[in-house]
């Protein structure tokens, strides 16, 4: 049993040219899960696979760029082939359910995404089962409440920092990871903008919880990747790779 990891959108809060912004589909055992869901990932995911083959869907947090697709996905489920019995799961953090809400009451359906979905809010604090994965949380610093997450399947562990400036939390969390795919949004840590990491930030945090692997993600095409990589790896002290879509990645 393995774990991959493929990349469908890692765009910051704005597309890349003809990208998407967060959404990774995590593959083990058979089981399909997406975590995040943000603008543009539906048509991605669709790249790669059956979108009614997805057991679960998991979010981070709040923020459009990780969960606007849902509207999309949830039409699809809706009015599209009948092609499935049951409802896709979709575990988000406390408050998700109303929030959703007030997003599809725009649109005249509320319920549009719990109708589609069987959508449960899970508790930060406990461990969330998935078939074969756990997962553990860890809430980071983010203009919302924003948590990192810890997939295991009982041999590897990925880890994903959800959006976050630099913190310890995630530190302790992803200790001796497989791999920790790892926001990298700022091009310079001089901005005002404390709630998102630079390259520099996302690889020493790598390096200070010993993770194997480093992926960062979550950062503009506007911005010169050579310049990304290197600052990361100037942090890591060793290669780090940067996500790029529709790559895939095996634990």
């Amino acid at each position: 049993m393995s774990i991959r990891l493929t990349i469908l959108g890692k765009s910051p809060s704005w597309q890349d040219r003809d990208g998407a912004c967060s959404g990774y589909q995590v593959e083990v055992d058979g089981q399909r899960l997406l975590l995040d869901c943000g603008n543009g990932v539906f048509g991605k995911l669709r790249r790669h696979g059956d979108y009614e083959r997805i057991d679960d869907v998991l979010l981070s947090h709040l923020h459009a760029d990780h969960m606007l697709d849902l509207v999309p996905f949830a039409y699809a489920l809706t009015y599209g082939p009948p092609l499935r019995t049951e409802r896709p799961r979709l575990h988000a953090p406390p408050g998700a359910r109303d929030a959703l809400r007030r997003l599809c009451g725009a649109w005249g359906s509320e319920t549009l995404i719990e109708n589609a979905f069987e959508l449960t809010e899970y508790d930060p604090d406990a461990e969330l089962a998935l078939g074969a994965l756990r997962v553990r949380f860890r809430l980071v610093p983010h203009y919302v409440p924003s948590y990192a997450s810890s997939l295991d399947d009982g041999g590897r562990r990925l880890v994903f920092s959800a959006d976050c400036g630099p913190n310890d939390a995630l530190v302790e969390l992803a200790r001796e990871a497989e791999l920790l795919l790892i926001e990298a949004t700022l091009a310079s840590p001089d901005l005002e903008d404390r709630a998102h990491l630079t390259p520099g930030e996302a690889g020493e945090i790598g390096a200070r919880a010993g993770v194997k692997r480093l992926l960062l993600t979550h950062f503009s095409d506007l911005l010169d990747a050579g310049n990304v990589r290197a600052a990361g790896e100037q942090a890591f002290g060793g290669p780090v790779s940067l996500a790029v879509e529709g790559d895939s990645y095996d634990l």
